[in-house]
């Protein structure tokens, strides 16, 4: 083999001894490469956790600080995430040294042993990544999911689950297709290079607050909970890393592409950004998966693509109260009751309702308060924890998440009232089991019919056919990163808040968007949950139109905090987009069945505007070379929906398999019974919110605006959820479902106690 080559040449000869798995490497060469690696990673690990900390303990937190640590990988993501850069930097060196002493491009495993490979992705982590779990030793699998989603699909035990690759429905295309982000070399592409960003946004994007168009049928509500359904399906996450692996460079202090930096540059002239020779956004790629990407066993094909790692479960889950994570998940409960319940917060109430807890972490980034009210003697607080890390990033969706808590506990008692001899980790389960319900309910029959139109959601969608097994439920890319992000143009620049009457509270007015975000004290401090409901389900949606499509509050102050320059999230959607390396608008027209235009004039009758159609192809050059976020947004809505024919096809087709591939989906037989799924098929968004909040009043459809087709109505006409299905006869067996001594169950919670209290999330 080429190793004894290089053991006379003296080449990488100083084994070192692994600390992980306990396994060295027959080869030195791979020994020392992986040594090296792994330092490489380490120290970019613990200089970016360092850095992080410093700057939280600051009193403002810039906006690129703040969006790097809301999408930080944690507990088991970043350990998959380690694990992925441990055998990237392995590989890279291995390359690099091999190149060096041949002088000429050799793919470093094929000088591998199958052995060394197969000891290199046990040492590094990667095995453990795609290991199948042992789905025969879990309790209940048919009645409860499993907070990870393992062994939904039982032939397919990793299908859907957390922590797995996103899907591609086409090819990626990276200019060098393996990694390098597509646009990021002076490579042309279709005979064009594409345009910088920011520059489409200014150009295409930009619409101040006077210029706003208020949606005439759908609320607010709408965008909040197509954000908060996204908080239930997906999640990418940065490289932990702050500094480049390869030469060590700080992605905060430079404007080179290399990685994880991906910066986002900004154009000559630019109105609102200092512009000078080297001028950017601060921005960091998205992790990249164990075995693709340059961590692949192969250097080269298109199947060895870089992939990126979605953190939460693919399925309708409401993960985001219950997390997608063991640990979270214990975390998160109640341990200290034996009634199945979430943990609340024990130092503040909403007129005596409960609030999400304290976040452990007593970090500055939602300690925002004097600096808005500038009120030196204000108290602050931390931020709130739930079951995804964006609970705090906006007021908004914080209101939302508090919201289902209560329903949580809700439920938890009811049921406890109905079945006394239920354990608490009976009806801990039964209670998110019907939580699940709600959030297929809610995205399948009341959601997406406002999105996709009617007709379209129910020629695309269909009625539920039964589980298919070999339907993959995972989260497309071109989905997470494109298609349902078009709600970014449906949002207000103001959250309103409404009193009693649903007119502007004079004690709590409304809010800018650009200072709603990580302030979680607004809700303890400012009024509770109730105004911002009522201001959601009581005031319409921004329409996206042609003209006007993303509010200055997004485009020019996204996480904007006092003086700092904030975030343009335009240029940070597309950028992403090319940091995926998704095709472009015309792939996946095709993909849709749908026609793809070649010039202008067929570029204006899909879209139906011949000056943006124009605008579009100045930029680009070629309709190809649309991002294909933009050009999904910039098409006109189908019938009765709120996005264009190209995000109605790739949403509907999602979340049909969303629904076909679940094998706990409701609706399936025997997951609940037949009189169980009828009462779930009778629950609405307004009997939540009047269940779990001081409001006496809503929309009988809290998605479409009021009016005199939709108007208010009492709480109490508002039809409630009938739990009697639930009832059940003590269990008398040991052996029997739901039968636990109770001094056992103390014992067991009293154990999981000290442990929570020893655990950081």
């Amino acid at each position: 083999m080429l190793f004894s080559v290089l053991l006379v040449l003296g080449i990488c000869l100083m084994p070192g001894e692994s600390k992980l798995a306990g396994q060295t490497f027959d080869s030195p060469l791979l020994q020392h490469c992986f040594d090296d690696g792994k330092k490489i990673v380490d120290d970019a690990y613990t200089y970016s956790r360092q850095e992080s900390l410093r700057r939280v303990r600051r009193d403002v937190v810039s906006p690129h600080d703040a969006l790097r640590l809301l999408k930080q990988p944690r507990a088991y993501t970043r350990t998959a995430v380690r694990s992925a850069d441990y055998m990237a930097q392995t590989l890279r060196l291995l390359q690099e040294r091999t190149h060096h002493i041949h002088k000429r491009s050799l793919n470093a495993t094929d000088m591998l042993s199958k052995e060394d490979l197969m000891k290199l992705s046990e040492i590094t982590g990667c095995a453990a990544q795609t290991r199948d779990p042992q789905c025969n030793t879990i309790k209940n699998l048919n009645k409860f999911r499993t907070i990870t989603s393992v062994c939904n699909n039982l032939k397919a035990t990793r299908k859907g689950a957390s922590n797995t690759p996103f899907a591609r429905w086409l090819p990626a295309e990276y200019d060098d297709g393996i990694s390098e982000p597509k646009g990021n070399s002076s490579r042309r592409i279709n005979n064009f290079l594409l345009p910088l960003v920011r520059q489409v946004s200014n150009n295409i994007l930009s619409t101040t607050d006077a210029e706003v168009v208020s949606d005439r049928e759908i609320t607010h509500m709408v965008t909040i909970f197509g954000q908060w359904n996204d908080h239930d399906l997906t999640f990418t996450p940065f490289s932990p890393s702050i500094k480049s692996f390869s030469n060590g460079m700080n992605c905060e202090e430079s404007c080179d592409c290399t990685e994880p930096c991906i910066p986002i540059k900004i154009p000559p002239g630019d109105p609102r950004i200092p512009t000078g020779p080297d001028s950017c956004i601060p921005s960091f790629r998205s992790a990249g998966v164990c075995g693709t990407g340059f961590s692949a066993y192969n250097f080269g094909g298109r199947a060895n693509a870089r992939q990126q790692i979605n953190a939460l479960t693919a399925f309708l889950d409401m993960s985001q109260v219950y997390g997608s994570e063991e640990k979270l998940a214990l975390n998160l409960r109640n341990l200290t009751d034996d009634g199945g319940l979430l943990r609340v917060n024990t130092e503040f109430r909403d007129n005596g309702r409960e609030l999400l807890p304290f976040h452990l972490l007593q970090v500055n980034l939602c300690a925002t308060r004097r600096a808005i009210t500038n009120d030196s003697n204000a108290r602050e607080i931390p931020c709130f924890i739930a079951g995804d890390v964006r609970v705090d990033e906006n007021v908004a969706l914080t209101t939302i998440h508090t919201m289902f808590l209560r329903e949580h506990n809700r439920l938890a008692r009811e049921l406890r009232k109905l079945n006394p001899h239920w354990d608490s980790e009976t009806l801990y389960q039964e209670a998110r089991k019907i939580m699940g319900a709600y959030a297929q309910v809610f995205a399948l029959r009341d959601y997406l019919p406002h999105i996709l139109g009617g007709n379209t959601a129910r020629t695309l969608i269909g009625r539920y056919t039964g589980y298919d097994h070999s339907v993959d439920p995972s989260i497309a890319n071109v989905f997470a990163t494109a298609a349902f992000r078009f709600a970014h143009l449906a949002i207000q620049p103001i959250y309103s808040r409404l009193d009693g009457n649903y007119k502007e509270s004079p004690q709590f007015p409304n809010i800018p968007v650009w200072q709603a975000f990580f302030t979680p004290w607004r809700i303890p401090f400012e009024g509770g949950i109730d105004p911002l409901l009522r201001g959601l389900i009581g005031r319409p949606a921004k329409l996206n139109v042609q003209n006007h499509m993303m509010v200055d509050a997004l485009r020019e102050r996204l996480f904007q905090f006092v003086q700092h320059i904030a975030l343009d999230l335009g240029s940070l959607n597309m950028q992403r987009g090319r940091d995926h390396a998704l095709p472009g608008y015309n792939a996946w027209r095709k993909f849709c069945g749908l026609s793809q235009p070649r010039n202008q004039a067929e570029l204006a009758q899909v879209l139906k505007n011949d000056k943006l159609a124009r605008s579009l192809l100045q930029h680009y050059g070629t309709a190809d070379n649309i991002d294909v976020w933009l050009g999904g947004v910039s098409e006109p809505f189908v019938l009765g929906g709120r996005v264009g024919p190209l995000f109605a096809c790739l949403i509907a087709r999602q979340f049909k398999n969303i629904r076909q591939g679940d094998r706990l989906w409701y609706e399936n037989r025997n997951v609940f019974s037949p009189r169980q799924r009828a009462v779930l098929s009778t629950v609405s968004l307004a009997r939540i919110i009047c269940d779990n909040t001081g409001i006496t009043s809503v929309p009988a459809d809290v998605f479409a605006v009021l009016s005199s087709r939709n108007r208010l109505v009492r709480c109490s006409t508002v039809r409630r959820l009938d739990l009697s299905a639930w009832r059940r006869r003590p269990c008398r067996s040991a052996g029997c479902y739901g039968f636990k001594r109770r001094r056992q169950l103390r014992t067991n919670e009293v154990e999981q106690s000290t442990l929570r209290k020893g655990r950081s999330v």
